[in-house]
């Protein structure tokens, strides 16, 4: 499986995508505003990545607005405002096969073009 869980309204995942040619690659994409992240899917991103703090954005407007960044969160905290409010998944979250690749870090991308020459 080839699948990219992007905002469509972020220049950098748009950037990523046109940089890297996900469309020309066969991905399959899921824009998560416009289709919500269902339970299964962030289960399974969660398997992947061996957390759901690994899949949170503590960049998102409302981590500070909620008062998140006040609050010690667990796991299922995490798993609950990521699928509450779809701003709070780490995006892009690239997965290739078995391997997942979370968030816009130079680290993430580049051992996503490395791995799979992308």
């Amino acid at each position: 499986m080839k699948k990219i869980y992007f905002l469509s309204s972020c220049d950098t995942c748009k950037r990523i995508i046109t940089e890297l040619g996900l469309k020309e690659k066969g991905f399959v994409f899921q824009d998560i505003k416009t289709e919500k992240i269902t339970p299964a899917q962030l289960d399974e991103m969660c398997k992947m990545s061996g957390s759901y703090e690994s899949l949170f954005s503590r960049v998102a407007l409302k981590y500070k607005s909620l008062g998140l960044s006040a609050m010690k969160l667990n796991e299922t905290d995490y798993r609950k405002y990521i699928l509450e409010e779809y701003t709070f998944l780490k995006r892009p979250v690239i997965i290739v096969g078995k391997q997942i690749f979370v968030g816009n870090s130079k680290k993430s991308i580049e051992m996503l073009v490395l791995r799979f020459e992308i």
